[in-house]
């Protein structure tokens, strides 16, 4: 069984699937001329760097769209940057390791994975990165876009370039969620209005479906606008549904 799905977006860039899982990650692999960058590595069931070397011999670096367990599985295996505000969470993760397995038992996993083994990455970043930092790779350049809310440190990754962009847990189809005590809502509309102003041609997402509508964006910050004028935007509020994604606040 192949834990992973691996699909080409282009000539160079790949997103490498886990839909063995009810979370459905994305991890996405930009390779460059020089060097290449690794957008969030998954849960940590299967060995990603065995697939990213199927798909080329550059010397790859990752990064996290945010410190979540379920994006930073596969850090192991690759020097890696880290936003700021969440390098302390790469020393004490705050969730126990008994409800991660918990969560990872939900699914039919390899006949070599252990999930009584199963840790939470820990780790030190090469490089501690900031709102506007550009990556380069080589004939292509990342810019790093800090949009908190789902958490203090998460970043969105844009190529202006190709005007894609890799919105980690954002912007997806699904629930998004602004309900745990290291949310904020508030902050979690001002970063959608933040990319709202993005000359966006393609979203990348971190969970789910790969097929998500531009206009997303737009509705995503006008509903969130209207439960803000409400009062509504806030911890305690509940689960709001709307076209193709629901916000938990």
């Amino acid at each position: 069984m192949n834990w992973f799905t691996t699909e080409k977006i282009d000539e160079n860039t790949f997103v490498i699937s886990e839909y063995r899982h009810p979370e459905e990650t994305h991890c996405y692999l930009l390779i460059g001329s020089e060097r290449c960058l690794l957008i969030d590595t998954g849960l940590g069931i299967g060995n990603i760097s065995a697939e990213t070397a199927r798909l080329t011999d550059k010397p790859i670096t990752a990064v996290a769209t945010h410190i979540h367990w379920d994006h930073i599985g596969g850090h192991k295996y690759f020097p890696f940057y880290a936003h700021e505000k969440e390098r302390d969470w790469l020393n004490s993760f705050p969730l126990p390791v008994s409800a991660v397995r918990k969560m990872l038992s939900e699914c039919e996993l390899p006949d070599d994975f252990r999930l009584d083994e199963y840790s939470i990455f820990q780790g030190k970043p090469s490089k501690l990165l900031s709102d506007g930092d550009k990556i380069g790779l080589g004939g292509r350049t990342v810019t790093v876009v800090h949009t908190p809310g789902h958490s203090p440190g998460h970043m969105c990754f844009w190529e202006a370039e190709r005007g894609h962009l890799f919105t980690g847990d954002l912007v997806y189809k699904g629930i998004l969620y602004a309900n745990y005590r290291s949310t904020d809502p508030e902050a979690f509309l001002s970063s959608v209005n933040k990319i709202l102003r993005l000359p966006v041609k393609r979203i990348f997402p971190a969970h789910h479906s790969l097929d998500v509508r531009l206009g997303v964006i737009s509705e995503i910050s006008t509903e969130l606008e209207r439960l803000k004028d409400s009062g509504k935007l806030r911890h305690g509020s509940g689960r709001f549904d709307f076209t193709d994604w629901s916000i938990l606040l």
